[in-house]
């Protein structure tokens, strides 16, 4: 999942609060604006949020854990967990109340412990209005925009080629690339760094590029790649990733089955 993907969550839950109660469309509706934001060591920067809805919104903001599971689905994770940011977080104002058309500001400022580990740091900015009855429906909206905190110190960047599965969706077969990120800071796998190269005696049968993702330090990911040609059987695959700079390549070759 690339940065733009994964920067903002959004969660809409519409329950019903009477049984038997007329659908309505919600008129609850917030934007964010930057959906992502970086900040390099103790620093502060400002979010603005909008109600683009119909109705007066009361807003809550928390802090909340951030991580990506296996696929690069981002998720909220308890906080406190390993290389989260989120106790390093300020955020003000913690609530505060938006009539129909109009914004507010939020500013989230980040300190560094002194100790912190270099590399990046993720956290999630939680927006989450309060839910509205009126209309015989429980509305709220909750809205993530994701922090990342660069703590100064040694910039390490280092992946590693773990696995190449395939798993089959009828005709499609799809190629699962593990691929470690043991360096401290986030890596995007994009189309212009990896390639898998499908080969059998010597012939090159197709070559392949991945759905674009990242990686966060110190995690497993898979990078997908997509194939849906005729090739059937054991083919050999030669993966090519490139380092963000350009000027080292990785390569290995695995033996799969189409």
């Amino acid at each position: 999942m690339s940065r733009v993907a994964r920067s903002v969550l959004v969660l809409l839950m519409v329950v019903p609060a009477t049984a038997g109660a007329a659908m309505t469309r919600s008129p609850v509706a917030l934007t964010a604006s930057p959906a992502h934001l970086t900040l390099t060591g103790s620093g502060a920067a400002t979010i603005r949020v909008t109600n683009t809805g119909s109705s007066r919104v009361v807003v809550d903001v928390r802090r909340a854990g951030f991580s990506l599971d296996l696929r690069g689905r981002p998720k909220i994770v308890p906080r406190g967990a390993k290389r989260s940011a989120d106790s390093w977080l300020g955020i003000r104002p913690q609530r505060f109340a938006l009539r129909a058309g109009r914004s507010s500001s939020v500013t989230v400022s980040a300190r560094t412990p002194r100790h912190a580990e270099p590399g990046d740091h993720d956290a999630l900015v939680l927006l989450t209005t309060r839910p509205r009855r009126r209309v015989g429906l429980a509305v709220r909206m909750r809205l993530g925009v994701v922090v990342d905190v660069r703590a100064p110190g040694r910039v390490v960047r280092r992946l590693a080629l773990r696995e190449l599965r395939v798993r089959r969706r009828g005709r499609l077969r799809m190629l699962e690339l593990v691929v470690a990120n043991r360096g401290n800071v986030t890596e995007e796998v994009g189309r212009d760094r990896a390639l898998v190269s499908l080969r059998r005696h010597g012939t090159v049968l197709a070559s392949l590029r991945p759905e674009a993702r990242e990686l966060l330090p110190h995690t497993l990911g898979l990078v997908l790649f997509r194939y849906r040609g005729p090739t059937k059987g054991r083919v050999s695959a030669l993966v090519t990733l490139a380092s963000d700079s350009g000027d080292a390549v990785m390569h290995r070759t695995f033996r799969i089955r189409l």
